[in-house]
Formats: structure tokens, sequence, C-alpha cells
């Protein structure tokens, strides 16, 4: 086929690039797709161009299709939407959502990719990723009817996770974080907003997606006992001192991981990685989440805008990524 696609490279950390790509002719079961809209997580992505992926964790860390090597020259990314231009007839020309990089087109195979639903927005479709972590992350919490639970870390993942907690029946959900801006996007999502030094005790529940050390010892605190922290940060290459003294064991208090590398246990033998995409895009019919996506660049524009956003001078949550045309 000889088509010429481009693609954002991190040539080296701190250094991005648009490169082109000669795509393949795709072959049977397999899918050309046109991107319309890619997202940045912002806190993953700015790991990577940072060069923050530690070399123990290189092969854990991978995209699924992502090419070259930590810490670059790498090609990675994994929230996309695009229309399909060759394949079946069932999905030639439907939009659909693929953990893929961000590139103007590509061809992946026809499995890789999960159809959004026609009452989601297609550019809202690209928070698919952010809400399937949110999704494992509560297979994993289980939280109950009428639970209290606090969310710390309003970030893209933390504000995702809330926004799903908003629609359990009975439940108090507070979103804690240190910028008093982010009350705004709680209020969109219908949960309560607190500082950290404000929030309310006695949680069953806490979720914590701070990526910070002082987040994760204001979850513990937070607990009431025998309560259990959901353990969502990134930390990279970084060190976290946790805080196990004091009345950790007197209340017997958990800190749980969890991770959307593979389905969670609690529902591993009845739910496969496409159901779990599927359910994530169907809870975006929810105009509330939005509220998540912070801004919006052209792709021409991503050398200089990742910079921005690793730097701090971009705040988001989700950076959405817009293609044109061809």
């Amino acid at each position: 086929m000889g088509r010429v696609a481009r693609a954002f490279w991190i040539r080296s950390p701190g250094e991005g690039e648009i490169r082109s790509v000669v795509l393949p002719e795709p072959g049977p079961g397999e899918v050309l797709v046109r991107t319309l809209w890619s997202g940045v997580s912002r806190g993953t992505e700015t790991l990577v161009f940072r060069g923050g992926v530690p070399t123990s964790q290189h092969e854990a860390m991978r995209a699924p299709f992502q090419d070259g090597d930590f810490p670059g020259p790498v090609k990675y990314g994994y929230l996309n939407v695009g229309v399909v231009e060759h394949g079946p007839p069932a999905l030639l020309g439907r939009n659909v959502f693929c953990l893929y990089p961000h590139q103007t087109r590509y061809v992946v195979p026809e499995g890789a990719v999960t159809l959004v639903p026609d009452a989601v927005p297609p550019a809202r479709a690209v928070l698919a990723g952010t809400l399937e972590t949110a999704v494992n992350a509560l297979w994993d919490a289980a939280p109950l009817v009428g639970d209290r639970i606090a969310v710390v870390g309003a970030g893209m993942i933390g504000c995702g996770v809330a926004g799903v907690l908003a629609g359990f029946p009975g439940v108090s959900v507070q979103l804690v974080d240190t910028d008093p801006a982010r009350a705004v996007v709680a209020e969109a999502l219908g949960v309560d907003f607190a500082m950290p030094e404000q929030a309310e005790g006695e949680c069953d529940l806490v979720v914590h997606a701070s990526a910070s050390e002082a987040g994760l010892a204001r979850s513990l605190e937070l607990l009431a006992p025998e309560g259990a922290v959901i353990e969502l940060s990134w930390y990279g290459d970084r060190r976290i001192s946790v805080p196990l003294g004091e009345f950790f064991h007197s209340r017997r208090l958990v800190v749980r991981s969890s991770q959307v590398g593979s389905v969670s246990p609690a529902r591993r033998a009845r739910r496969s990685f496409g159901d779990r995409m599927s359910l994530a895009l169907r809870l975006l019919a929810d105009p509330a989440f939005d509220a998540l996506i912070t801004g919006e660049s052209d792709f021409d524009d991503m050398p200089q805008v990742m910079s921005r956003l690793a730097g701090g001078e971009l705040p988001a949550l989700c950076h959405r990524i817009v293609y044109g045309p061809g």
C-alpha cells in the first residue's frame, strides 16, 4: 500500500518529534484506522516523557502497541479514537477506541479495537482507558452500598474513579486534592470536594491516586478501623515512605495495589479485557465526564505540548489531541 502516516515519538527524555511511518497493507483480520482524537494521560505519559520509568519496570510499563524502548526513542500512548477505513463490514466506517499511541493512521488486529457506542460522543471516548482503570480499581475495591469513600488525588485517574463512584447507591464520595480548582471538576462529577486538611475521616475505603507520599499518608489517616487504601498511584523511579507505625496496626488497616495491566482477580474468571473496555465505554455516555478533558491541541504541536505538560506550564487532566481530516 505504501501509505505514510505520522507519529509522535519521544526521541530522548524531554525531547519529542513527529516522524513519518510507512504502514503495512492490512491483512485478513486486520483494520486500518484513521485517528480522529487521542488523549494524553498526563501522569503516566509525562513520566515517560521525562525518562522516569525505572529499568526494572521497562517491560511492565510497555504500552500494547509501543514501538522502541524506554527511555527512548519510544512511541508511547494508549488513548486513541478513530474511524475504520479498511476492515470487515461490521467495523467499516465505525468509530472505535484502541490502546494505540499518537499516530495519524495505524493497522492493528480487529480484536484490538472496541466500537464506540452510539450514545458516546467519539471525542469523549478518548477517556475509555481512564474509565477502564477506574472499573478495574473498583472491582478490586468492591465498595458496598452506603460506604464512606474518599478519592485522594484529583488527577485524571482519581477523577475517573470519583465519577464512576458517583453512580453507586447510597455512597458518600469526597474528592480530595491540594488544588482548590479541582472543586469545579468534583461538582461536575456530582461528588464532594475537600482540601486534604479538611477531608472527613472514618472512611470505609480510600482510593489513592495522587502519586505523592503525603497523599498516601493522608489516605491512611482518613480510614476507619479495618478500612483499606486502594493504591492506584504510579511512582516511577521514586522511593516512597509508608507510615506503617502509629495507628496502622492497631486499626488493622490495609494498603492494596490495583493496576490495569491485568483484570481484577474479583472478575478475572468471568470478564475479559474486552468486556472491561466495553463497560468503560458504556459508562462514558454520562456527559459529566467531559469535565476530565481540560484542553485541546493539534497533533502537529505535540512536541511542544508534551514539553509544557511535563514542565507544569500546561495544567491538565486529560489533554485531547485533534487530528486533521487527512
